[in-house]
This record gives C-alpha cells, sequence and structure tokens, in this order.
C-alpha cells in the first residue's frame, strides 16, 4: 500500500500539504481533486520520486513497476506501433537479456531469457500495441506512419498509448482526456475499468471520474482528505460535511457569544467572580470549530442576444472539407469531408454534434463559424446571425503576444467595424471591470497570452464571446483546459442563454447537461442521432470492436492465407466480365488465360511449395511455444528457444518470397491484359 504520513510538501516557499496523512490501498482507483494550484500535480512528483517530502513519512512498495504519461514531446521516426512497443519495460529488458546471452556460451542462461522474453508477450506485442493505438482513435493506415508525422495532440496520445502498455502496479495519469474525442475516451474508460494495479488519476471530467474511480482523495488547505466513492459520492458526502461544520460553528458562536456575554456582566461583581473566572477558563480550553471557507464559485452569463432570427442557417446540399494547398498542381480538387448536409438551425436550439473522431465535426463547425468556405451547396444565413465561435485550440483566434486587455481593445474595434457593437461602454475601465467579472483582475489584463495557462486562455476565449452578445454559439471542445468550476459554470451559463448552440464535446455531463438534440456526423454525412448518450456510448463501443475485429481478420488473412485473399479480390472481376463476352471474345480469353497459366506454372509450383513449408513452420513455432510454456531443463530450454527464433527468420524468409512470387505473377497477368 501506499502510506502518507504527517507529510509536509513544499514547492519552492509554497506549502502545498502540511501534515498530509492517507493510506491507498493495492487494486484501489483513486480521483485526485482539488482546485488549481492546490497541489495535485506535486502529489504526483512525489508519488513517481520526482520531488521529495519535506517532512514526514512516504511509503510506496520498492517492487511496484510504475507507469505514467511522458509529458515531452516525443521526436523520433519510430512507427507508431514500435514506439509504444517500446513502452513496454518488461519486453526491453527480456530482449535485451536475450540479446546478451546469445553473445555467450552460456546455454543455461539463454534458455532463461528465452523463457523470460515468452513470458514478457514478445509474442503478441505488436498486437497488444496496435490494440491501443486503434483504441485512441488512430486509423489502421497510420499503425506504421513515423510518430514525427502526426500533430501535437496525437503524439501525445501515443504518450499515453505508450503508459498503458507498460506493465505496472501503479498508474498515474494526469489529465489524460484531454486530447480525446468522445470515441477514444470511452474506449480508454472500458480499457481502465478493466485494469488490476492501483490508479490514480487527475481530471476535470465529472463522469470520466465517475466511470473509473472508487475512492476520492481531495486536497483541501494542505491536508488529504480521503473519501470512499467516485466523484458524485464525494461531491454528496463533502456537501454534508460542509453543512455540518457549518451548523456546528454557528452553534459554538452561540455558546461564545453567551459566555462572553456572561463574563462582561459578572466579572467585576464579587459575588459571580468565580463563576466568570470558570467561564474565562472554558473559553480558551473550548476547541474552536473553523467557519466554512468554500472556495470561490466562478460564474457568468451570456448577455441576450439582440436579436434572434428564425430560422438561424439552412444549409441545402452542403458539402465541407479543405482546398487543395496553394503548391498542388492546377486543378486539384478540394478534399471532401462531410457532403450533402441539408439541415435547418432553428432559434433556441440546443445541438450536440457526435461523430467518431476523424468523421468531420470540427470541419463542420468550422465551416458554419466562417472560417471555412463551404466546397459547394447552399448556405443561408438568418438576418442579423451573430455567431460566437470557440475554437478547438485557442490560439486559433487568440494572439499569444497580446494581453486580454488588448484583446478586448481589438475586439471593440472589430465589432464597430462591422456595426455589431450593440451600444457597448467600451472605455478601458469598462473593459478592465468586465475582464475582472471572468478573474481578469489588477496585473493579469496586461499578461501576454502566451505565458497564461490553458485554462486562463479559454476564461479568455469565454471573456470575449460574452462581451460579443452572440445569438448562435458554436463551441468546439470548451472545456479541453477547464476546471470543473469553470465548467460548471460554462454549464449554467449555456442552459440560460437564449439563443441557439451547436456543441461538439467530450464532456458528456455538460452535453447532457446543455444540449435536447443530437446530430451524427458519420461516412461523410449528417444525419439525425436517434438515442441519448448511453446510446451513442453503445455504439462506439460496439462499432470499436467491430473495426478492430475486421483490422485483425485482415492481419490474419493477409499473413495465414494471401493465396485465397487474392483470389476473393481477382474473382469479381472474372464473373463481371463473363456474362457480356461474345463467343469469340471467350475463345480469345480462354487461349489468353491459357498462356498465362503456362507462364505461371513454374511459380505457381513454387508458391505452393512456398505456402506448404510456412504451414508447417507456422504448426512447429506454436507447439515450441506451448513447450516453453511447460518446465523443463536448462539445456532443452535454451535449445528450443534457438530453434524458435530461428524457425521465426525462416517465417519472414518465406513471407518475403511469397511476397515476391505474388508480384510476379501479378506482373506476367498484367503484361498479357
Amino acid at each position: 500500500m501506499i502510506t502518507i504520513k504527517n507529510v509536509t510538501l513544499r514547492r519552492s516557499a509554497k506549502v502545498l500539504l502540511e501534515g498530509a496523512t492517507v493510506t491507498l490501498n493495492p487494486g484501489e482507483k483513486v480521483g485526485l481533486v482539488g482546485r488549481n494550484g492546490a497541489g495535485k500535480s506535486s502529489l504526483f512528483a512525489l508519488l513517481n520520486g520526482n520531488l521529495q517530502e519535506d517532512s514526514g513519512e512516504f511509503y510506496i512498495p520498492t517492487q511496484w513497476r510504475m507507469g505514467q504519461v511522458a509529458q515531452d514531446m516525443p521526436e523520433t521516426e519510430q512507427s507508431a506501433t514500435e514506439f509504444v512497443i517500446e513502452g513496454d519495460t518488461v519486453l526491453n529488458d527480456a530482449r535485451a537479456e536475450v540479446a546478451a546471452a546469445e553473445a555467450t556460451e552460456d546455454g543455461e542462461r539463454l534458455g532463461n531469457a528465452y523463457m523470460a522474453l515468452y513470458d514478457a508477450g514478445e509474442h503478441d506485442a505488436q498486437s497488444r500495441a496496435q490494440a491501443l493505438i486503434l483504441g485512441l482513435g488512430f486509423k489502421t493506415t497510420e499503425l506504421d506512419n513515423p510518430v514525427n508525422s502526426f500533430s501535437g495532440g496525437w503524439r501525445m496520445r501515443l504518450q499515453l498509448a505508450r503508459a498503458l502498455m507498460c506493465p505496472s502496479d501503479l498508474l498515474l495519469l494526469d489529465e489524460p482526456t484531454n486530447h480525446l474525442d468522445l470515441d477514444a475516451l470511452v474506449w480508454l474508460e472500458a480499457w481502465l475499468k478493466r485494469y488490476e494495479g492501483t490508479m490514480v488519476v487527475i481530471s476535470h471530467d465529472r463522469e470520466f471520474l465517475d466511470a473509473v474511480t472508487n475512492v476520492t482523495l481531495h486536497i483541501d488547505a494542505g491536508k488529504l482528505v480521503r473519501y470512499g466513492g467516485n466523484y458524485s459520492k464525494f461531491e454528496d458526502m463533502r456537501a454534508e460535511q460542509m453543512e455540518l461544520q457549518q451548523n456546528a460553528f454557528a452553534k459554538q458562536q452561540d455558546k461564545i457569544a453567551h459566555l462572553q456575554k456572561f463574563i462582561a456582566r459578572f466579572k467585576a461583581k464579587a459575588s459571580k467572580a468565580k463563576q466568570a473566572q470558570s467561564r474565562v477558563k472554558a473559553l480558551d480550553r473550548m476547541e474552536k470549530i473553523a467557519p466554512l471557507l468554500a472556495d470561490a464559485d466562478f460564474s457568468f452569463e451570456f448577455k441576450e442576444p439582440a436579436n434572434l432570427p428564425n430560422p438561424m442557417l439552412s444549409m441545402q446540399g452542403v458539402s465541407v472539407g479543405y482546398p487543395a494547398p496553394e503548391d498542388a498542381p492546377a486543378g486539384t480538387p478540394p478534399t471532401v469531408i462531410v457532403q450533402n448536409v441539408s439541415r435547418s438551425v432553428l432559434a433556441g436550439q440546443r445541438i450536440g454534434i457526435l461523430g467518431a473522431n476523424g468523421q468531420g465535426k470540427s470541419t463542420l463547425v468550422k465551416t458554419i463559424a466562417r472560417d471555412l468556405q463551404a466546397i459547394g451547396g447552399d448556405m443561408t444565413e438568418g438576418k442579423g446571425l451573430n455567431i460566437g465561435y470557440f475554437a478547438q485550440q485557442e490560439l486559433d483566434v487568440l494572439h499569444p503576444a497580446d494581453n486580454p486587455l488588448q484583446h478586448m481593445i481589438d475586439l471593440c474595434k472589430k465589432l464597430t467595424a462591422d456595426g455589431k457593437l450593440a451600444g457597448q461602454a467600451t472605455r478601458e475601465q469598462d473593459l478592465r471591470s468586465f475582464l475582472g467579472q471572468f478573474n481578469f483582475g489588477g496585473d493579469m489584463v496586461k499578461q501576454a497570452v502566451g505565458s497564461m495557462s490553458g485554462g486562463e486562455k479559454a476564461r479568455l476565449v469565454l471573456c470575449m464571446l460574452v462581451w460579443q452578445r452572440p445569438n448562435l454559439l458554436l463551441m468546439d471542445e470548451p472545456t479541453n483546459h477547464l476546471d470543473l468550476a469553470t465548467r460548471e459554470a460554462l454549464s449554467m451559463a449555456l442552459n440560460e442563454f437564449e439563443g441557439t448552440v451547436m456543441l461538439v464535446s467530450h464532456d458528456r455531463a455538460l452535453l447532457r447537461a446543455v444540449c435536447d438534440e443530437f446530430w451524427m456526423v458519420s461516412r461523410g454525412g449528417v444525419e439525425p442521432f436517434d438515442g441519448d448518450l448511453d446510446d451513442y456510448q453503445r455504439y462506439l463501443l460496439e462499432e470499436g470492436k467491430r473495426l478492430r475485429a475486421e483490422a485483425v481478420a485482415a492481419a490474419n488473412a493477409a499473413a495465414l492465407k494471401p493465396a485465397v485473399a487474392v483470389a476473393e479480390v481477382a474473382a469479381p472481376v472474372v464473373q463481371a466480365a463473363a456474362p457480356v463476352a461474345s463467343r469469340d471474345q471467350r475463345k480469345e480469353d480462354a487461349q489468353l488465360r491459357k498462356e498465362i497459366n503456362e507462364k505461371k506454372r513454374p511459380l505457381k509450383k513454387e508458391m505452393d511449395g512456398v505456402e506448404k513449408n510456412m504451414a508447417t513452420l507456422e504448426a512447429e513455432k506454436t507447439a515450441l511455444h506451448d513447450k516453453l510454456a511447460t518446465p523443463l531443463p536448462p539445456a532443452e530450454i535454451a535449445e528450443a528457444g534457438k530453434r524458435l527464433k530461428a524457425v521465426e527468420d525462416e517465417l519472414a524468409d518465406l513471407e518475403v518470397r511469397w511476397l515476391e512470387l505474388t508480384e510476379a505473377m501479378d506482373a506476367i497477368e498484367a503484361a498479357m491484359a
């Protein structure tokens, strides 16, 4: 178990934990919560050994293996699959030991090394890694792509997959959902529910915490308070405790006031002096109950829109996507992501936009927001439409070198030029006061946006949105960097907003609270989704299983039954051509097939032999795996390990030759076609 006893933890001069005590038991799934700056990441640093306690006792079993997501952005030309496989530290050590043992003449060491390699999962490492990669939203065509070919968010997903690949007794996850879409988030939840070790997770996603944790650890005023249950149960229990504490404090204040009144009244009277002195001592001995100091709430509201056109927006046969690159050859067509969209957006609607990763949700929102031009179809805006757009990447609309006040001044100038200022006050003091409502006070109004945290940038974008008085809100993953309190404030503000909301989010609590209908972006189109979020989660899990099963089946078919796969591809061509051929044409076709078969005969004969040898070696490989799984003398283990390696090498050579023969036969057919 993990034991923290009377621990004090500092970062520079700031005391984060003081006299903190808690015990975490093996196998517990712990949600670590607390306001921003309370010390959650510092506690993680204590757990992983990057920070030492200033005083007190901290114990973690020395034999425990630890898994955590590296925060650095990976820079490597390795394939995605190999990068994730390297996260398996046990497998890496076993591979290194085999290499070292092969350089010696020690048969016993070599046998033990091969046994350890088998136990470490060398035989299924690739399939395990690829299951993680696909589960986190990658396509099967991206499994062998270099890590450097992916954007930052996707590389961080690979870091997460690498951490999950690592066999661990303690798993530390700091905001693992930040770069995930809802489909990947649902998969991650299912994976973490099966995880058998101890887990500590920091997250601002309420439903994620509810789904994967059974203990909540709250950092409150430098103390660690443990609650049995997930986040929702923690909230209920804490609310009860806060109410009890407040009631106890109020009762104690009444008692103190009564004692002080008695003392003040009778301390000068000789007949009552003894009783008054007794009450002074009672007052001194009394253990004072602290007043309830709840975390400061953050709240805001969207201003009433100046007008509400209805419909807000009408799309007829609209196609969205991206134009051809500027350096592309003339005539290069645009890339269409979603097509033939015929939908209307009405005043007051609350629309949640669902869809698996890469289907085009953000592309659709960007097109409605006028950041992208529709590739085709008609898009008609209602008169007076005023769009407020929260981009998935805040820096899409923020300038890192400018400060919040400058952003507001520039926004006022733009709205004035567009005739959309709606008579709002624009003096600097008015703008400072407005920024203060979003916790940008004092020197923060002059702080460069580039130096701000993700949560601060998100609050600034919200501030700018509210100032614009939009009637249509387009929000693409607005909660990525928001803490739980700010998410609650956003949810309440959206519910009270009188205009229309279109929301893309992986925060299911926000979607449930705000949206009353859903659009599904899938297979190149947009349709209403007939169901709720629970139905959608089931759909995502089933769809993910289906896609992974198809990928595995395709890989197995390519590796074990290549001839069948070729036949299945070729057969439809012959069947399609036969019915329309004339008699003379059929004769010519028959003669051509005869000539092709004559030329292919020696290659086909060799291929039959290759496939027969492959089948024999596959059977031997299976038998060797079974043999190594049973207790054997060291000499037999070494011999079986050597033979297994030789069999795998022979199989690899035969697979290469099979591909060469296939290509040669295809070339014959192409040349004589």
